[in-house]
């Protein structure tokens, strides 16, 4: 089989290229990774040499290329079934595509307001307009699907689910915007698991300053 490279984005920033990496990376899925930082005032030119859209991520599979995180996630986890990256069971597996989709077509105000950046300090900011209606709504999928599987992630077991989630969990923390016991206990097992751990030093050493996403 080839192998599979994985083109990404910032790791302090690109909430996109965060979602299948860790997909990948906690499921033991074994890819090679390179890292196309997006540090000029419009973007990197080199992105648009491997990538239709011009954005990360995008995975390559010998001369196939597969973009958008989701669509990854989902060739990956068709590739290695042994993963795990969806529930086994199809009414489960339904209800995790279907909080998958709604992360990914969502939450407009929260994406927008509060960039992903890891390395900022911890803190409030006054939240736009939308923004607590989105941490709400995120707030309530987490609570109801930790609440049938017992936890400690979205589905019992990490999925494809909680890497499509963890952005979220990161502006979470970020910006110091929950304190419900249950979505902390949720964010404490992320944050917790060795591969965010691992995304997690190597976005703190990154040199690379946006200054869009640094409110």
């Amino acid at each position: 089989m080839d192998s599979l490279t994985l083109y990404i984005g910032n790791k302090n920033y690109s909430s996109w290229s965060f979602r299948p990496w860790i997909a990948m990376e906690a499921t033991g899925i074994a890819f090679e990774e390179i890292l196309i930082p997006f540090d000029f005032p419009a973007g990197n030119p080199r992105i648009r040499e491997i990538s239709p859209t011009g954005r990360v991520p995008v995975l390559f599979h010998g001369s196939l290329r597969v973009w958008e995180s989701l669509s990854i996630i989902d060739y990956v986890s068709e590739l290695h079934p042994e993963a795990g990256l969806w529930p086994e069971d199809r009414a489960q597996r339904a209800v995790a595509r279907s909080v998958s989709m709604e992360m990914l077509s969502g939450f407009r105000a929260l994406r927008g307001a509060c960039p992903m950046n890891i390395r900022r300090e911890r803190g409030k900011i006054a939240p736009a307009d939308g923004v607590m209606d989105d941490v709400v709504r995120i707030e309530t999928i987490f609570r109801e699907l930790r609440g049938r599987s017992g936890g400690p992630f979205l589905f019992g077991e990490f999925s494809a689910a909680d890497a499509m989630f963890a952005p979220v969990v990161s502006r979470f923390d970020t910006y110091d915007l929950v304190t419900a016991s249950d979505t902390l206990n949720y964010m404490a097992a992320l944050k917790a698991h060795p591969a965010w751990l691992k995304w997690e030093a190597a976005a703190q050493a990154e040199p690379w300053i946006v200054p869009k996403d640094e409110l």
